[in-house]
C-alpha cells in the first residue's frame, strides 16, 4: 500500500491526513494545536495522533502552512540586505541594509555599463556580521541575469550565507516589484528552513523515510530543495491548500471554496482542476510581489476573532485566545471570569474588556524562550512596556489585576499592553465566535463553562442573554462570509453598496451557480446563516475539518514558462529568444519561433520528468501570443507554456 502522509501547520491548528495514493482516499486524519515557540512539538502531536500501524507505508509526504504568509504581515523574518545592479529604488523596501551600484543591462540584453564588484566585497564585509541573507536586482535582468550571477558569484566566495537572484524568481518586467520579491524571499530563507526541519526531524523520529514536498502559492507542488530557494513561493500556501482540499475531498473539479480559519476567512475558485491565478503578483500587507498565486480573497475573521463590546457588537480584527481554549489550559481562569468586574462602556476598548486576560508568552521550563524574552526586553521595550510585562507572569491576568499590581489607570497602560501582544511578548485572551459556538452547544472542543462566563458579562453591556448575544455572533459571522463571497464574484462592487443590496429586501438572494465548498472545523454551523443570504449549492464535505492536509497531497505538479521572441535590433533579421534558461539569438523569425516552441517542450517535460511523471501524464496547454506594431516594425511574440500532471495513482 502507498500511503501519503499531508500537513498542514496554520496559526491556531496543525491538521494531518494520511491518504491512499492510489485512490486518493482518506484513511485517517488528526488535528493538534500549533505550537509556535516550538514547532516541532505541534507537528509531533499531530502525527502522534494517526494510526502509528499506517506510517511504515508512507511513501510521500506533502506540506502546506501560513507560516511565510503570517512572518510577512507582522513584519517579521530574519534582515537580509539588497544588492541593486543599474538602478535606484524610489519605493519602500523591507529592508535597512541596500545598496546601489553601476551595472544593469537594457531592454534587449545589452551591458549598460560595467559591473562594480568592489562595491559588493565593501557591502559584504560591512554587513555580514548582522544580516542572515542577501538579495540581488539587477537592471533588465529579466532579459540578461550575467550581472546577478556575477554578484551573487561573488558574495558566495565572502560568505556561506543565502543569496537570492531576482530573474530566479520571475522573468517579468519590473525592477521595483523584483526587487521587492527578491528581499521577502531572502528574509524568509530561515524561517521556512525551520518549518522544513521541524517536519524532517518528526519523519526521522517516526521512522518516516519518503520523499517530501511542499505546496506553492499557486496550488502546484515543489520539492523541498525549491522550497528552501524560493520560500517566497509559499506565502499563500496555506489558503491554496485549502483550496485544491476542497475540490479533492468534495470530488468536484470546479468549485468555489470558503476556508474559515482561526485568523482568517479564505475565499477561492478552481475551474476545471486548476485554481484561478492573480492576474497580478501576490499581495502581502503592503508588498506587491511577482509571485504568481491563487486568487484569493481574504478577510480578517476567523473563528479566534476578538469579540469586544463598546455600545456595540465588534468582531476582530485581532485574535486572540479563545477563553473555553485558554481556561482548558489555565484552570484558574473561569473562576476569574466569575468574580470579573464590570465597567464603565465609556472607557471599553479592544483590548480593555472585562473578560480579557493577558498572559506571557513562552515556555518559563524553556531556557531559550527565556532568552528570547529578555533580548526583547533589552532591544525593543520602552520602559511602561518592561514594568507591565514584569508583572504579568505565565497564570492569565485580568486588566483590573493588573492596574492594581502597577499602581495605575487601566488607560495609562492599555497603549503598552497592544504593544506587547503586537511584539509577541504576551497573549491576548478574550471572547470569539468560537466561544459563541460552544454556548449555543454546536461546536463543543474545550471548556464551554468559561464562554458562558463571558458571554453572560459581555452580553449584559447590550441587554442580551448569553444565547442571544452568541446567535447574533453567530449570524453577524454568517452575514461577513455572504458578504465575502458576494464581493468574490462582482468585483467592481463596493462593500457598502453590497452591504446594502444583501439587506435591501427579505425576497431577495444573491445566486452562484457552482458549488460552494467549505473547509474548516466549525463550518456546519454557520451553513443555515449562510444559506439565510445566498442562494447556492453550499457543500460540508467528510474530512472538511482537514481540508487544508489533505490539500498538501492532492495538488498537482504545475510548471509554467513564458518565452519572448524580440528582433535583435534595426537593420538584421536575427531575433533574440528570451527564456528563463538562456538567452538565445536566431537568424530569423521563424527560426526563433520553432526554437522556442522546442525549448518550451523541453523545459516543461524536463521539469516533470525530475517528479517521475512520463509525457503521457502530462497536460500541456501551449499559448502564442503575437504582436505586430505595424509601420515596417518587426513583430514580436509571447509563448506561454503550463503543464500540469498529478502524484496521485501515479506507479512506481
Amino acid at each position: 500500500m502507498r500511503l501519503g502522509l499531508g500537513i498542514d501547520t496554520g496559526g491556531t491548528y496543525t491538521d494531518a491526513v494520511l491518504m491512499d495514493l492510489s485512490e486518493g482516499r482518506i484513511l485517517d486524519f488528526n488535528k493538534a494545536l500549533t505550537t509556535h515557540s516550538n514547532l516541532v512539538e505541534g507537528i509531533e502531536n499531530v502525527v502522534a495522533g494517526l494510526k502509528q500501524e499506517y506510517l511504515k507505508d508512507i511513501k510521500l509526504v506533502s506540506v502546506s502552512t501560513t507560516l511565510s504568509t503570517n512572518s510577512t504581515l507582522e513584519g517579521k523574518g530574519h534582515p537580509a540586505g539588497l544588492i541593486l545592479a543599474g538602478y535606484a529604488v524610489k519605493g519602500d523596501i523591507p529592508t535597512r541594509e541596500m545598496i546601489s551600484i553601476d551595472g544593469g543591462h537594457d531592454s534587449k540584453g545589452n551591458e549598460v555599463s560595467c559591473l562594480d564588484l568592489k562595491s559588493v566585497e565593501q557591502f559584504v564585509n560591512s554587513t555580514g556580521g548582522r544580516l542572515f541573507s542577501y538579495a540581488v536586482s539587477s537592471y533588465f535582468s529579466a532579459r540578461n541575469p550575467e550581472h546577478e550571477l556575477s554578484v551573487k558569484k561573488t558574495i558566495e566566495q565572502l560568505t556561506d550565507k543565502p543569496v537570492v537572484c531576482g530573474h530566479e524568481l520571475s522573468l517579468s518586467l519590473g525592477a521595483y516589484e523584483r526587487a521587492v520579491t527578491a528581499v521577502l524571499n531572502a528574509r524568509l530563507i530561515p524561517i521556512t528552513s525551520q518549518f522544513i526541519r521541524a517536519v524532517l526531524s518528526v519523519m526521522e523520529v517516526r521512522n518516516i523515510k519518503a520523499p517530501m514536498m511542499v505546496m506553492k502559492c499557486d496550488g502546484s507542488l515543489t520539492r523541498i530543495e525549491e522550497a528552501l530557494e524560493k520560500p517566497v513561493e509559499s506565502i499563500f500556501s496555506g489558503p491554496a491548500a485549502s483550496l485544491v482540499g476542497a475540490a479533492h475531498i468534495s470530488g468536484l473539479k470546479t468549485c468555489v471554496a470558503v476556508d474559515v480559519g482561526g485568523t482568517s476567512t479564505d475565499i477561492a475558485l478552481i475551474e476545471d482542476g486548476v485554481p484561478e491565478i492573480s492576474e497580478n503578483g501576490a499581495v502581502v500587507g503592503n508588498w506587491k510581489t511577482m509571485v504568481r498565486a491563487v486568487k484569493i480573497r481574504t478577510s480578517a475573521m476567523g473563528g479566534d476573532s476578538h469579540v469586544w463590546v463598546q455600545r456595540k457588537l465588534y468582531i476582530g480584527p485581532n485574535r486572540v485566545i479563545p477563553l473555553c481554549l485558554a481556561a482548558s489550559e489555565y484552570p484558574s481562569l473561569e473562576d476569574r471570569l466569575r468574580k470579573a468586574e464590570k465597567v464603565s462602556d465609556r472607557i471599553m476598548d479592544d483590548i480593555f474588556q472585562p473578560v480579557s486576560f493577558f498572559v506571557r508568552s513562552g515556555n518559563p521550563e524553556s531556557d531559550d524562550d527565556i532568552h528570547a524574552l529578555n533580548y526583547s526586553i533589552e532591544f525593543e521595550l520602552e520602559n511602561n512596556e518592561r514594568q507591565v510585562l514584569d508583572t504579568i507572569g505565565y497564570e492569565p491576568m485580568s486588566v483590573s489585576e493588573i492596574a492594581k499590581a502597577v499602581e495605575k489607570h487601566p488607560l495609562q497602560f492599555v497603549k503598552a499592553l497592544r504593544s506587547l501582544v503586537q511584539k509577541r511578548c504576551i497573549y491576548h485572551i478574550g471572547f470569539t465566535p468560537t466561544d459563541a459556538l460552544h454556548v449555543l452547544g454546536e461546536y463543543e472542543m474545550w471548556n464551554s463553562s468559561a464562554s458562558l462566563l463571558g458571554a453572560e458579562l459581555l452580553g449584559s453591556y447590550l441587554g442580551l442573554d448569553p444565547e442571544s448575544f452568541s446567535r447574533e455572533i453567530k449570524r453577524t459571522f454568517g452575514r461577513n462570509i455572504a458578504l465575502d463571497l458576494l464581493a468574490f464574484f462582482t468585483k467592481d462592487f463596493k462593500r457598502e453598496d453590497l452591504e446594502k443590496l444583501l439587506s435591501a429586501s427579505s425576497f431577495t438572494k444573491f445566486k452562484i451557480n457552482i458549488p460552494v465548498v467549505m473547509i474548516g472545523a466549525p463550518v456546519k454551523a454557520y451553513v443555515p446563516e449562510l444559506r439565510e443570504f445566498i442562494d447556492a449549492d453550499i457543500r460540508v464535505p467528510e474530512f472538511h475539518e482537514v481540508g487544508n492536509a489533505a490539500g498538501a497531497l492532492a495538488g498537482n505538479i504545475i510548471k509554467r514558462s513564458e518565452i519572448l521572441i524580440r528582433p535583435v535590433g534595426s537593420g538584421t533579421e536575427q531575433y533574440h529568444v528570451f527564456s528563463e534558461l538562456e538567452r538565445k539569438v536566431a537568424d530569423n523569425y521563424h527560426e526563433a519561433v520553432d526554437y522556442g516552441m522546442g525549448l518550451m517542450e523541453k523545459l516543461i517535460f524536463d521539469h516533470m520528468s525530475e517528479y517521475g511523471l512520463q509525457k503521457e501524464q502530462i497536460r500541456l496547454d501551449l499559448e502564442r501570443k503575437d504582436l505586430d506594431p505595424g509601420f515596417g516594425a518587426q513583430k514580436e511574440t509571447r509563448l506561454i507554456g503550463l503543464g500540469i500532471g498529478n502524484l496521485l495513482r501515479l506507479e512506481q
